[in-house]
């Protein structure tokens, strides 16, 4: 192998966007190419590497074991790339380039708006985001594949700095019909019959959910196990149980009133989203700007549109005139 002399750029790049979609017609279409403009460059390249890249599976295709080792080298050197035109046009004091941001699922919800606002107001700068899990964007920031990260946790497991944006609240969600909706400051083990709607294992909302089963040495009579937010709010709304989710996945669904927030003791359960990069990495002008302007307007817009809820949530029951009475313990 003599990588110096036989792969190039592009068939990094070609590859890496192959990758990531496993499909040679959608990485074609990506990168306006016809597709077997695509199969050529990557047939070229796994001659280069002397190993094949992908696999067939039926109409689609996977990446071989050289596939997966090669992707996160690809991707640190196509990130090095994008890091120098980014650092020379720095020293021009040009506001432009591109920034890569990732997102856990959660943060989706509401990390787009303040995306576009930052747009608006420096529109030379152009903000991709990727969404993902928490290990899947640990390894984009490992691999220089994204700038920064707005996740739930730190991360301890990466050389990486996190600094705090705002409050992240757990709530627990009903169907608005639910008998102990309108009840105030009641015990979780009045849900003891209830089916518990969670989210798939190593989830964030999961590892919340379970913390406050043990907490409150509370036992659920029957779980579920489903995979996105929007999976577990359909199914609240459609009486299948009750579910512990961050507030902010659940902006329509109170506006329309058809999920309600039960007012159990020890909720909200309070969390705090973190802006995250590698040590290692030298955000330029354009993502020190963004970082700044994620510090200043992350909490105060996340303020606005839920604490309203929050505030009933934390207030005493004596505080709402109109207040049900406490569900009897």
């Amino acid at each position: 192998m003599n990588f110096i002399r036989s792969l190039t750029l592009r068939q990094l790049q070609i590859f890496v966007v192959a990758a990531r979609h496993l499909s040679y017609a959608r990485a074609a279409e990506e990168l306006h190419l016809t597709p077997p403009a695509v199969s050529m460059q990557l047939k070229q390249l796994e001659d280069n590497v002397g190993l094949p890249l992908f696999e067939r599976l039926g109409r689609g295709v996977a990446l071989t074991g050289a596939g997966e080792m090669l992707v996160h080298h690809a991707l640190r050197v196509l990130g090095e790339i994008k890091d120098a035109e980014a650092n020379l046009q720095g020293l021009l004091g040009a506001e432009t380039g591109l920034l890569s941001v990732g997102l856990v699922s959660t943060a989706k919800y509401f990390m787009p708006k303040l995306l576009a606002k930052f747009a608006q107001e420096h529109p030379g700068v152009e903000v991709q985001f990727t969404v993902g899990n928490r290990e899947a964007l640990l390894q984009k920031l490992q691999d220089n594949a994204i700038d920064l990260a707005v996740m739930g946790r730190t991360p301890v497991e990466i050389d990486a700095h996190a600094e705090p944006l705002a409050s992240h609240p757990y709530v627990l969600i009903a169907p608005a019909e639910h008998p102990l909706a309108a009840a105030r400051r009641f015990d979780l083990h009045e849900l003891r019959h209830e089916t518990i709607l969670l989210r798939e294992e190593g989830s964030g909302s999961r590892r919340v959910a379970e913390e406050m089963f043990r907490n409150h040495l509370f036992t659920p009579a029957r779980t579920i196990s489903l995979g996105s937010n929007e999976t577990i709010k359909q199914a609240v709304m459609a009486g299948m149980g009750v579910s512990l989710l961050s507030l902010h996945t659940l902006p329509l669904e109170l506006k329309t009133g058809e999920i309600c927030l039960l007012d159990v003791i020890g909720t909200p359960i309070e969390r705090t989203w973190y802006v995250v990069h590698m040590n290692s990495k030298r955000l330029l002008p354009a993502g020190q700007k963004f970082r700044n302007f994620l510090l200043d307007h992350a909490a105060p817009n996340l303020e606005q549109e839920f604490g309203s809820y929050l505030l009933r949530l934390k207030a005493n029951p004596g505080d709402l005139p109109n207040a049900a009475p406490d569900v009897a313990r």
